[in-house]
Parts: C-alpha cells; sequence; structure tokens
C-alpha cells in the first residue's frame, strides 16, 4: 500500500534533499551529475571516517555505525565466508516519514551508501527491506537503472507494521522468514541474512555514509555541531520532512513546518519520551541537548501536540494501536499491552486513584520482560503522558475530564479508529462501530478458553459451552476479544462491527 507522502524542506543548503528542488525523483544520471561518482573504500577507511564525523544509527537507537562495520569485519576474519548487508527502509513508526521521503525521490543516495558499505566488506548479497508500494517501486526502478555491475541489490516488500523495523525481524523477513522478532540474543553481525556476517542499518544512515564519501570528514563537519556535525531529517507532524543542520533551536524547526511545542513534543516517536511546552521550547536539535531535557532522538520524530486536543485520549488511543501491533510471540507484549491499554482506557474514563496505579502495575509487568523492544517502548510512551501530564490523567481518573476533544493529533494508520468517548468533554471526532462477538456453533468444541478470555461478558453455560451466540463486545474490551478470537483452538470465533455506536 501506498501511505501519506511527505512534504520536504530545508535549512540552509541541503545534503541527503538536494536536487530536489529541480525534479521530484533523481534518476541515475541526475544523481552522479549532482553527487559525482562514489568513491572505493576499504572498510577500516569506511570505518575511519564514520567514527570521525560519529556516524549513529539514525532508525532509533542511534548504536556507533563503525562499530557495526567492524564487528562485521571481524566476524568475517573468524568465520571467512561472505558478508550481507540489509538496509531498513521499513519505517514502521506512523510518526516518522524521514525514510521513505529518501527512498521515494533519492534512491540512488541510500543505494550509494548501502554498496559503498558492501563493497568495503566483500558482501555478495545487499537487499533493502521496504513495506509500501509505492516505496518498492521507486528502489527497483533505481536499482534497473545501475544495470548489473557489482553486487545487485534486491528489494524486499513486508509486512506494513511497528515491529517489522526491529533488526531481527527485518532479517528474518528478507531472508524469506516471517518479519517477526526472532527473541534470540545472536547480533546479525554474527549471524545475519543467510547465516552470514551482516551489516544491518538505517536508512538515512546509509545516505549520510554516502555524503560523508565524497565530501570527506573535513567537508562532512563543515555543517552542524562540533561534537554532532553533520545534518539531520525530521518528521514533524507526522507529514513534513525537514533536513537541518544539527543544533538548529527546536522550536524554530516546528516552526518552519507551521506549528509550535502546543502542550508538548513527542520526540523519537511512539517509542520515544514527552518534553513539556519549557522543555521543547529550550531544547535543540541534538542527541546531547535532548538527553539533557531527559528525551531520546530516536528516528528524528516531532510530534508536537496542540493545545486544543485531550492528552490523556490521544495516549489511550496510540497506545491500543500499539498494542494491536504486538507480533504475538511473547506474554509481556501479547498479553501485558492490551492490559496496560485498557487500564489506560479505564483511568481516561474515571476509573478513580486505582485506575492510575492500575496503568502503574501493568507497565511494571512488561518492562524488560520482553523478546524485543517493543514492549519497554509502549511502557517508556505511557510512562512519560503519566509524568508530563498529570493533571490531565488526574482529572480524567477522578471524573472531571478536561474539556477537551480527542483530536488525533498524534498520527496512526489510515482505517485505525480514534478514542471512545472520554468524559470532560473529549469526544473522538467521529463514533467507533458497534461491535459484537459471534460464535460459530458448528466449529464449536467447548474449550472454554474464550471465557477465560473475555470474562463477564461471554460466560459458560452448565454444559461449558457459550450461553450465547451474540456477545456484544464493550470497546473497552476490544482487545481481549480479539486474543479470544484468535486464540480460539477451533476456530469457532469472529468479530462482527454492526455499524455506529451510541
Amino acid at each position: 500500500m501506498t501511505g501519506p507522502v511527505p512534504t520536504l524542506s530545508a535549512v540552509g543548503t541541503p545534503r541527503l534533499l538536494a536536487g530536489l528542488d529541480r525534479q521530484p525523483w533523481l534518476d541515475r544520471a541526475a544523481h552522479l551529475a549532482l553527487h559525482g561518482p562514489p568513491p572505493t573504500p576499504s572498510w577500516s577507511e569506511l570505518a575511519a571516517l564514520a567514527e570521525e564525523i560519529g556516524l549513529r544509527g539514525r532508525g532509533g537507537a542511534g548504536f556507533p555505525f563503525a562499530r557495526k562495520l567492524r564487528a562485521v569485519a571481524a566476524s568475517l576474519r573468524r568465520t571467512g565466508g561472505a558478508a550481507a548487508v540489509v538496509v531498513n527502509g521499513s519505517e514502521g513508526e506512523p510518526g516518522c516519514l524521514k525514510d521513505t521521503a529518501l527512498l521515494l525521490h533519492v534512491p540512488h543516495l541510500v543505494l550509494d551508501g548501502a554498496l559503498l558499505a558492501a563493497g568495503a566488506l566483500g558482501a555478495e548479497q545487499v537487499a533493502v527491506g521496504v513495506t509500501r508500494e509505492d516505496v518498492e517501486l521507486s528502489v527497483r526502478r533505481a536499482v534497473a537503472e545501475r544495470g548489473t555491475s557489482g553486487p545487485a541489490a534486491r528489494v524486499v516488500r513486508l509486512p506494513e507494521r511497528f515491529v517489522t523495523g526491529e533488526g531481527t525481524a527485518l532479517v528474518r523477513g528478507v531472508g524469506g522468514g516471517p518479519a517477526l522478532p526472532s527473541g534470540r540474543k545472536v547480533r546479525s553481525s554474527e549471524s545475519g541474512l543467510g547465516g552470514a556476517p551482516t551489516l544491518v542499518s538505517n536508512t538515512e544512515t546509509f545516505a549520510q555514509l554516502a555524503v560523508a564519501a565524497r565530501l570527506g570528514a573535513a567537508g562532512f563537519r563543515e555543517l552542524g555541531l562540533a561534537e554532532e556535525p553533520g545534518t539531520v531529517l525530521l518528521t514533524v507532524a507526522g507529514k513534513h520532512v525537514v533536513e537541518t543542520p544539527t543544533g538548529l533551536p527546536l522550536p524554530y524547526a516546528l516552526g518552519l513546518c507551521g506549528t509550535d511545542p502546543g502542550q508538548g513534543v513527542l520526540v523519537g516517536g511512539y517509542h520515544g519520551t514527552w518534553l513539556g511546552a519549557a522543555g521543547a521550547a529550550a531544547a535543540t536539535v541534538s542527541r546531547d541537548s535532548l538527553a539533557a531535557a531527559g528525551a531520546v532522538f530516536g528516528a528524528g520524530a516531532l510530534l508536537p501536540l496542540p493545545e486544543s486536543t485531550c492528552p490523556v485520549g490521544e495516549t489511550a488511543r496510540v497506545a491500543r494501536w500499539l498494542a494491536a501491533e504486538s507480533a504475538g510471540q511473547c506474554g509481556p507484549c501479547f498479553q501485558g499491552l492490551p492490559s496496560l491499554a485498557e487500564s489506560l482506557f479505564e483511568a481516561a474514563h474515571g476509573g478513580g486513584r486505582q485506575a492510575l496505579e492500575g496503568v502503574r502495575a501493568r507497565m511494571r509487568a512488561v518492562e524488560r520482560r520482553g523478546a524485543c523492544a517493543h514492549p519497554d517502548g509502549t511502557a517508556r510512551f505511557v510512562a512519560s503522558s503519566l509524568a508530563v501530564f498529570a493533571e490531565d490523567f488526574e482529572a480524567h481518573a477522578t471524573g472531571a475530564g478536561c474539556g477537551r476533544p480527542v483530536l488525533g493529533a498524534l498520527p496512526l494508520p489510515d482505517g485505525v479508529r480514534g478514542a471512545a468517548a472520554v468524559p470532560g468533554g473529549a469526544r473522538a471526532s467521529k463514533p467507533a462501530p458497534a461491535e459484537r462477538l459471534l460464535v460459530d456453533w458448528t466449529l464449536c468444541r467447548g474449550h472454554g478458553l474464550c471465557a477465560d478470555l473475555l470474562p463477564g461478558p461471554l460466560r459458560l453455560g452448565p454444559d461449558g459451552y457459550p450461553e450465547r451466540a451474540v456477545v456484544a463486545v464493550p470497546a473497552r474490551m476490544r482487545q481481549r476479544a480479539l486474543r479470544a478470537v484468535r486464540r480460539c483452538p477451533a476456530l469457532a470465533l469472529r468479530i462482527e462491527t454492526t455499524g455506529a455506536a451510541n
């Protein structure tokens, strides 16, 4: 599928987005005319360059690229085999479009960086993992323009969901397996694609590498901060992509996109943290500045929350979506995140201070226990919301509410419905559809698991079978109903939408 197409802008002279003021897609000839042919450094020269400019992964974790490169080289020396290079272009984060922008408009720059690394390591496999149809077509077109010289990059379309971008999920998916986290602690640099030592990095990281290889360390350092040189790509409000030198005041970057800090800014996306209005106003676009303010730069997503929307309702709807994005492979994620989302819903609907304590208990139950970072990241997002918007959560939990609607300011994929009504005047812009759980008697075998997963609405009769074939599903229990459907051993359950809720 295709998704939103970002608007592009730059502060000063762009590097990654250069040339797009003249044409919207840089073909091979335009790319070479603008940037020139790429060099052919050794892996040690490439590692030294990455270290000198402080190049870190731009996908979220910020891991030093030089260390990744050296780890793969060390594995090759031990094994004597061939390496692989994988570009992470999945971008399952709804508030982030920067990698999509690169692959849609300047795919040759990304391919240059990946092929530079592949040539330096002697890699025989280069793969680009994507999730959007338009991105896939753009990269395939660029690969076709390059012909057959050198290791050809292949493009792999993966499922469009949040956890696809997790490193092991990406490598498994590109290799033809399920695009799900492996849950194992084996590094891709030791055993990745097809068992080969694999260099995995983000789309922007490879594009930055291609720029730096041409400019050299001194040229790359002409822009940005001395301790964090160069430029970065930011996604603002889920729709604007801006290239800016590091060190730019955060409010200025927001202002370029016609917005301001509002009630606060979520930095780093839905696994990130909130900066309150005062903290956002004082921050600059740099890892150190944001870290000092208690935030993590992550993948460069900046999501300001307007004064007109309800922070409690916004948090609750995102938490529900994150719970639904579980890979379903471990209990802390598959069971813990829906429980966390339900606790948030109860707190938002006047569940009292005990409901807020329930949210905190659910967070503690999932932290540091998942097969991947999804439970931890979700808990971090919720904990940050509770801290920054403490007064709003208190008002909702005690039944007073904040009096603001839920406008859906935090972007979610098309077709994902918003939060249900929240007391205190906060109501979703569209009513949620009513749903009911249907029992197929021709398949039901009376296992009884459904009643354990959906207590209350679904009760068993004396014979051990559900009492009714049609069960109304309260909005707050939707995740439990979905779990019951997925886990029914006889596949005897399904959910039916019946229209708009009252």
